[in-house]
């Protein structure tokens, strides 16, 4: 029996023995990590709680030519409170948040007092740190928030925590949206945002973060936090009004005609700045948006308009010129297997007629019998001279996306006997609107091929940094001789040609109409009897002294009219006539008025009204007034009376001062906003800006006075 006890004993002794050795083991363990290994393990763990974050820099600026926003960077607030910050004691959070809770719940308006109170209070019995009180403030939210009760501490005295981030907006919405363009995570950058990323994006900065209980990331002091470098804005060629006539117009004639899709483009003659550019696209719906730049983007077989390129080559290679003859016949004609049609071919064709005129009616068979006689023997010298004059080449646009240019070469699987014939009015061959335009500039601005450009310049905080030039592509397309000849050609287009709808009284317009049956990838150009059309037109103005150039193309239009003249030159016309309407170096200086006072009755200078029948009335001179409440008026002098008509003064446009006194000119023209410079004393008798335009702040305006 004694012999089991011992036994028994010894083992339980034994296991004491092994717990109290086990139990040494983890002491010995815990004081080993928390003295040796415990600065290791704190620096690791806090090497994995903390991380410098990004802070992310504001996208510069996207501008108009006069300085209007087309997109910009707009700050937006995610607001966090800590509650038990240290500085908040328990007697200064209770007295205050009821307040806090009060004033949130009138700004937001989205929860009641009590809510929010219950939100705070809970936060601070949790311990929360970070606790997130509102996304997407807007800064005149924040402002008021910074006022608050508790949050008017700060940061660190009263827990307010807020996290800037930025939104793209685009205060004119869709215009020219697609230009303009957006730059998203894992999407290709489109238009001018994409083109211009890195010179809008500017450098992140840097800001120590900690990770806390949730997972949830809070800013830390720390003393290498690196500020953010904003980016540097761009001013793009685009004037808003020009912009916004150019979609109105598209979009009516668009709906007009029912047609798929098309687009606009405005371009200055000189510099190459794209003043204007739309595109718009049917949905099933019938609606219209900018989903593509088919300006840019969209190559296809451009018709008549490359009837230009065409007789330009046989002009310069000494095979044609304007006065020759050509025989069109009775409007058909076969090229090896296939006929070609005239317009008119109904009408019993066109006859014979010079080249000049065959240009001007837009003849297939004309244009087609000078390009297979000029190059019929040898075809790719043609496609070279079509190649000297830059239309083989992309333009090589700051904007992803261009349409390639597809000129065929005799060496081509695709190459028939029909190529030279069919290209030699538009077919066979592919260009971008913006491509044709291009060269249509060449020719106005006398030879010179200028770049499109999109961007002016590049500044910093209001102060430009870069200029953007204006690239010469090709300096001479061709001879001047040859430039002087088509010239004279595309002003007859518009006179009496196929754009005779397009004359205008005040100005000349020269350019060319296109029609052209457009090919289905599968089918080709007609499938199940239909037949779809491109219609544009393509021009300059003022045809003797070139300003601006413009090209309208409407695609698929389905109401059976689709002739460029009747579908496109409507948009290119009403586009021109704004343009002209707002383009003083397009106008003649206001022509002298002369007034005249009959013997009878004092001249009186237009001006106030209330001054007028003042003097009026203290002479006894009766006065028929027209004016009715109007405060500016026009008088005007009879043998025996006076009449006054009204002189209608708008805000935000340059008055009519001609006639006026200097003291009221120099009233009208400061209140709208314009330096005044005045030459001379007495009557206004002209003025260097146009009545009727709108004002620009700041800018000079010269009266003339006699």
């Amino acid at each position: 029996m004694t012999e089991v006890k011992k036994d028994i004993t010894w083992r339980v002794y034994l296991v004491y023995f092994l717990v109290a050795l086990f139990g040494v083991a983890i002491i010995a363990k815990v004081l080993y990590i928390q003295i040796v290994e415990g600065a290791e393990l704190k620096k690791k763990v806090q090497n994995f709680t903390l991380v410098d974050k990004t802070i992310e820099a504001v996208r510069g600026n996207i501008y108009a030519s006069d300085g209007s926003l087309l997109a910009t960077s707009v700050p937006i607030y995610e607001i966090r409170f800590d509650p038990n910050a240290d500085a908040i004691s328990k007697e200064f959070f209770y007295d205050s948040v009821d307040s806090l809770a009060l004033q949130m719940s009138n700004l937001f308006q989205d929860q009641s007092m009590a809510a929010y109170r219950k939100q705070l209070i809970n936060a601070r019995i949790n311990g929360e740190r970070y606790h997130l009180i509102k996304r997407n403030v807007n800064y005149l939210q924040l402002k008021q928030l910074k006022t608050f009760p508790i949050f008017r501490k700060g940061r660190y005295k009263g827990g307010f925590i807020f996290i800037q981030q930025n939104k793209r907006e685009r205060p004119f919405k869709v215009l020219a949206a697609r230009t303009i363009g957006y730059e998203r995570e894992g999407v290709s950058p489109v238009g001018l945002e994409g083109a211009y990323s890195a010179v809008l994006s500017g450098v992140d900065g840097q800001r120590l973060m900690q990770k806390i209980a949730g997972g949830v990331w809070m800013p830390i002091s720390d003393d290498n936090e690196v500020d953010p470098e904003d980016g540097k804005d761009i001013y793009t060629a685009i004037n808003v009004n020009f912009q916004d006539v150019a979609e109105s117009a598209l979009l009516k004639q668009l709906q007009m005609h029912e047609a798929d899709h098309g687009t606009v483009v405005l371009m200055e003659v000189k510099t190459g700045a794209i003043r204007a550019i739309a595109n718009l696209k049917r949905t099933e719906d019938g609606a219209y948006y900018e989903g593509y730049n088919y300006a840019i983007g969209e190559s296809t077989e451009p018709g008549s308009t490359f009837k230009l390129p065409a007789l330009i080559a046989a002009l310069e290679d000494g095979f044609v010129d304007m006065d020759d003859l050509i025989d069109c016949g009775n409007g058909s004609k076969k090229f090896y297997d296939q006929t070609m049609y005239d317009s008119n071919f109904d009408e019993g064709g066109w006859g014979k007629i010079t080249v000049k005129r065959v240009f001007e009616v837009s003849s297939n068979i004309g244009m087609a019998k000078i390009i297979e006689k000029s190059y019929g023997k040898s075809p790719q010298k043609f496609i070279e001279h079509l190649d000297k004059m830059s239309l083989r080449k992309p333009l090589g646009i700051e904007i992803e996306g261009e349409g390639m240019p597809y000129i065929k070469n005799t060496t081509d699987d695709s190459w028939s006997g029909i190529s030279l014939a069919w290209m030699a009015h538009g077919y066979e061959l592919q260009q971008t609107p913006l491509q044709i335009l291009t060269f249509y500039i060449a020719i106005a601005n006398d030879g010179v091929m200028v770049k499109p450009k999109f961007v002016e310049s590049i500044s910093k905080g209001r102060k430009i940094v870069k200029e953007i030039e204006t690239e010469i592509i090709n300096p001479k397309v061709c001879s001047q001789k040859t430039i002087d000849k088509i010239k004279a050609a595309l002003e007859g287009v518009v006179e009496n040609g196929t754009a005779s709808n397009l004359r205008h009284a005040d100005y000349k317009i020269a350019g060319k109409t296109g029609t052209a049956q457009i090919a289905n990838k599968n089918y080709g150009y007609s499938y199940q009897s239909k037949v779809s059309h491109q219609a544009s037109f393509v021009g300059y103005f003022p045809a003797d002294n070139p300003q601006y150039s413009c090209i309208v193309v409407v695609n698929a239009p389905s109401r059976n009219v689709y002739y460029g003249n009747l579908v496109a030159g409507p948009i290119f016309k009403e586009v021109a006539d704004k343009v002209y309407s707002n383009s003083l170096e397009m106008h003649q200086k206001l022509v002298q008025q002369k007034f005249y006072a009959s013997s009878a009755i004092p001249y009186s200078k237009h001006g106030h009204k209330k001054d007028a029948e003042l003097i009026f009335t203290h002479l006894n001179v009766p006065v028929i007034s027209n004016a009715a409440d109007e405060e500016w008026v026009v008088t005007s002098t009879q043998d025996s009376t006076v009449t006054i008509a009204p002189r209608k003064i708008i805000n935000s446009l340059v008055p009519n001062v001609v006639g006026m006194g200097l003291r009221d000119a120099i009233y009208l023209l400061e209140n709208q906003g314009l330096r005044v410079r005045i030459n001379g004393r007495g009557t206004v008798k002209y003025q260097s800006l146009n009545a009727g335009i709108r004002v620009t702040k700041g800018s000079e305006i010269e009266i003339e006075l006699s």
